[in-house]
Order: structure tokens, then C-alpha cells, then sequence
């Protein structure tokens, strides 16, 4: 039964978040919000929202290690299982933005982030609120040199002619969905966790960091179907930017996160910075600024080899 909770629980947050994103957006629309604050800020959050909304639940019942185990787990998801698997399927031509603006910013994210959980071992409201300064910044410096980063989200706007209120409902709606299935994947997967005597650093960072990374999959699978990838990563990327510094940053203003296991930050942390560096140099590797699908299959063989010791 705990098994069938954790795939129900994953189901709600899927359909949860899909719900939000598509709602918020035609709410934005309807409402004359320009295009590119939308991507930057709407589409950005909600696709966020399962793991802002499994972190909150998690600190809350006071599994900081959960929640910080399904922030760094859905990073590394993103890039070694999302875009592996994307890669595989039809390769990726990397764009001037992935240089210019996607990485570094994902780097200095990361290197904060870093900075702020291997000096403490704990994310106090002081240091979530530095990170939700930054996120900010990082936002406002996006609209100010006009990076239009919600093209890629023009296609799969909801089409239908729904009033503000059915709209406002449907947000409403999947607010339910995302904290039902938040509440249902974190008490099952506690009690798998206890019963095969396994931590919830480690449960956290395997199956509940792979589940809220689903919708990351599913869109961007789609993406690559229909050969838009280049659209995918800058997505992923940015994903991984809210994940570190918009639900860590949110939630540790509410209630700091203290009690952070060693090896979130000795080894988890470490395979984030990893993951985050290597794309780099992959894009260098073969044919020049494109990742190749030998390339997925490294990120593929990585994320394996982080993954596999935790679950033995």
C-alpha cells in the first residue's frame, strides 16, 4: 500500500502542477501580463511548485533532510535523467543564451546555495531570505535586458475560452491536488523508508526527487519529439535555479532548516555541482555546442552511478 501511495502521490503533484502552470498562464494572459514576465516568474513557479510544496510539508513535520534531499535530487534528475534521456532522443544545438545567461546563472545559484548549506549545515531565514533576494535580482536583471525566456510556452497555452473564474477555481484546484499529493508521497514514502530501514535523505533523493521531476520529463520529452530541445534545457536549467533558491529560499523563511545530514552536504551537494559543471565541457566535446546523444548517454551512465550506491 505504501508503494501504490508513493505512485498516487507523484500522480496528484503531476497533475497538480500541470494544472497550476496552464491556469496561471491564461490568468496572466487574460490580465494583459506580458509575455515575458510570465515566463520568468508564473511558468518558472509553478513548474516549481511540487517540490516548494513537498519541501514546506517536509520541514513542517520536521524532515529537513527530506526536503532538502528533494530539492538536490530533482536538480540532479533534471540533468542527469531528464536530459540524458532528451539528449538521447534527438540532440541538442546549444544557443548564445546557454552561455551568456542559462549557465552562469545556474553556477552562481549553485555556488551560493553551496556556500550557504557547507558553512552552517543549516539554511537559517536569514540565509533563505539571501536566496530569495537573489532569485529576485537574478529575475529583474532577466526583464531588464528583455531575455525572452516564455516563447517556448506559446504552444502548450491552455486554448480554451475559460472565464477568470472557472480559471481562478482550476488554481485553486490544484493547490489541493499538489498538497494531497505532497501529504500522501511523504507519509508513504517515511513509511517505506522505515520499514526497509532506509533514511529519508536517501528516499527523498531517489524516488520523491524523480516523481517531482516528472513534469520536467513529460514536457520536455514532448519538446524533443517535436525537436525543440534547445527549448528544454534552458527550461531545465532554470528549473534547477528556482529549486535552489526559490523553494529552499521560501521555505527556510518560514522555518529555517536545521539539522542537515553530512552527507547532503559532502556527497549529495557535490554530485549537484557535478552535474551543474559537466555540461560545459560535454558541449565541447565531438561537435562543437551541441550535446550529442553520446553525451545524454554520460549524463544517463552518471546519474546511475549516483544513484545506484544510494539505493545498495
Amino acid at each position: 500500500m505504501d508503494f501504490l501511495g508513493i505512485f498516487f502521490g507523484i500522480i496528484l503533484l503531476s497533475h497538480g502542477g500541470d494544472l497550476l502552470t496552464k491556469s496561471s498562464v491564461d490568468i496572466s494572459l487574460k490580465l494583459s501580463i506580458p509575455k515575458i514576465v510570465i515566463g520568468m516568474t508564473i511558468v518558472s513557479f509553478a513548474t516549481s511548485a511540487p517540490e516548494l510544496i513537498v519541501s514546506l510539508n517536509a520541514t513542517f513535520d520536521g524532515l529537513p533532510n527530506f526536503a532538502i534531499g528533494n530539492v538536490l535530487g530533482s536538480n540532479i534528475a533534471n540533468i542527469g535523467l531528464v536530459l540524458g534521456i532528451i539528449t538521447i532522443i534527438h540532440p541538442i544545438k546549444l544557443k548564445k543564451r546557454f552561455y551568456n545567461i542559462d549557465f552562469p546563472l545556474l553556477i552562481v545559484s549553485t555556488g551560493l546555495f553551496y556556500y550557504l548549506i557547507y558553512s552552517g549545515g543549516q539554511i537559517t531565514r536569514i540565509e533563505g531570505f539571501v536566496l530569495v533576494i537573489t532569485i529576485i535580482i537574478i529575475l529583474l536583471y532577466l526583464f531588464l535586458y528583455k531575455v525572452n525566456n516564455s516563447n517556448e510556452f506559446s504552444e502548450d497555452l491552455n486554448k480554451d475560452n475559460l472565464s477568470t473564474f472557472k480559471l481562478f477555481s482550476h488554481v485553486i484546484l490544484s493547490g489541493f491536488l499538489l498538497w494531497l499529493g505532497s501529504e500522501t508521497l511523504i507519509k508513504s514514502s517515511i513509511s517505506v523508508a522505515n520499514k526497509f530501514q532506509i533514511s529519508e535523505r536517501i528516499i527523498s533523493i531517489t524516488i520523491v526527487a524523480i516523481g517531482t521531476s516528472i513534469p520536467e520529463l513529460a514536457a520536455s520529452v514532448v519538446a524533443s519529439l517535436k525537436k525543440q530541445n534547445d527549448l528544454s534545457i534552458g527550461n531545465l536549467l532554470g528549473s534547477n535555479i528556482f529549486n535552489l533558491l526559490v523553494v529552499i529560499g521560501v521555505t527556510s523563511t518560514i522555518i529555517p532548516i536545521k539539522g542537515i545530514e553530512d552527507g547532503i552536504i559532502y556527497n549529495d551537494m557535490l554530485w549537484v555541482v557535478i552535474f551543474s559543471m559537466i555540461i560545459l565541457p560535454l558541449a565541447y566535446l565531438g561537435k562543437r555546442n551541441v550535446l550529442s546523444r553520446k553525451n545524454g548517454i554520460v549524463l544517463l551512465v552518471l546519474y546511475l552511478i549516483f544513484t545506484i550506491p544510494l539505493i545498495i
